[in-house]
């Protein structure tokens, strides 16, 4: 469908039970400066009251269309918005989160102004209290045109965005794919998977994304003795690059060995006390695959020495070395 010169865009907000956050949220996109928007609200299965709401937005604004489903995860959510999408161009906002008025206009005319079938912008996120937390990602000071190659070395290394709300897609980058189900960080396995048809990632300057921290989300637990299903995820996405890159490309090879010591690091670090044991089979798995690595990251000169540290000392006594980190940690 086309409004004059613009194509139209597809904005995908998976729901589940955030009736507090929604209306910031699906305001922020229909204030868009950007008008001939599709926004499709996917509530996952909502108990309390969030589909309610959405069903009424519906009245308010005519852009809006909800779908509802049984309760299976933000990539179900996702994947029937991406059945029913109808646009040119697709993007994805977070039901907790919301968007700066200028957002989708800026990155539809970075796509016109580059040809690019992805254009990002940058993020910046606040927690519950109201602070603005530290930058993951730094956007750049103009226009950034990155390839492929050099985007996944970006992610490997922890200075990329691999965020699909950050982004805009032209259509046919999506088409017939799905985010993988039943995982968490399914932004990041999703964007390797589809980085060399992508080619180039153009980067605007600017926050544009607005993230809210939210304690006991899919990724984020306020009880330290659960742990969140991400940091498992997290290390079969870094086996799953690491499989896919030639030991030919050296630098990025070293930089993917890299990625998995330090993606089962932040493992050792969050995994409760009690679940460092030998029935603890992934924990094991962990453990033994540190110790085997440990030469590499030793020699591998893309981990601080800091880093280095701590895959000696989680090699020799990983328990008595969390330990040693709470007590620590409690102190300061």
């Amino acid at each position: 469908m086309q409004n004059g010169n613009q194509p139209l865009i597809s904005v995908i907000v998976p729901v589940y039970n955030t009736k507090a956050y929604l209306a910031r949220c699906v305001d922020s996109v229909c204030a868009q400066t950007y008008s001939n928007l599709e926004i499709l609200l996917i509530d996952d299965g909502s108990t309390d009251g969030t589909g309610e709401m959405c069903d009424k937005y519906v009245t308010k604004d005519r852009r809006i269309k909800v779908f509802h489903k049984e309760n299976g995860g933000s990539s179900t959510a996702r994947n029937l918005g991406l059945q029913k999408a109808e646009g040119a161009y697709i993007g994805f906002v977070d039901s907790d989160d919301y968007i700066a008025p200028d957002m989708y206009e800026r990155l539809w005319r970075g796509t016109q102004k580059y040809d690019a079938s992805v254009v990002q912008i940058g993020r910046d996120e606040v927690d519950e209290q109201g602070n603005r937390l530290p930058d993951i990602c730094i956007p750049p000071e103009k226009d950034t045109l990155i390839g492929h190659r050099d985007f996944l070395r970006e992610l490997l290394l922890h200075k990329g965005d691999c965020s699909f709300c950050t982004k805009l897609f032209r259509r046919d980058v999506l088409e017939g794919r799905q985010f993988p189900v039943g995982a968490l960080n399914e932004d990041f396995h999703f964007l390797v998977e589809i980085l060399p048809e992508i080619g180039t990632v153009v980067s605007l300057p600017g926050q544009a994304y607005h993230v809210f921290y939210r304690m006991n989300s899919n990724s984020r637990k306020a009880d330290k003795e659960q742990l969140s299903r991400v940091y498992e995820d997290n290390i079969w996405n870094a086996d799953m690059v690491l499989a896919g890159i030639n030991a030919s490309e050296r630098d990025l090879h070293t930089i993917a060995v890299r990625f998995g010591i330090f993606q089962r690091l932040d493992y050792m670090l969050h995994v409760p006390i009690r679940q460092m044991n030998r029935e603890n089979d992934f924990y094991m798995q962990v453990v033994r695959r540190l110790r085997r690595d440990w030469w590499k990251g030793i020699r591998n000169p893309y981990l601080t020495m800091k880093n280095k540290l701590y895959l000696t000392l989680f090699v020799i006594a990983p328990r008595g070395i969390r330990k040693l980190h709470r007590k620590i940690k409690k102190l300061s």
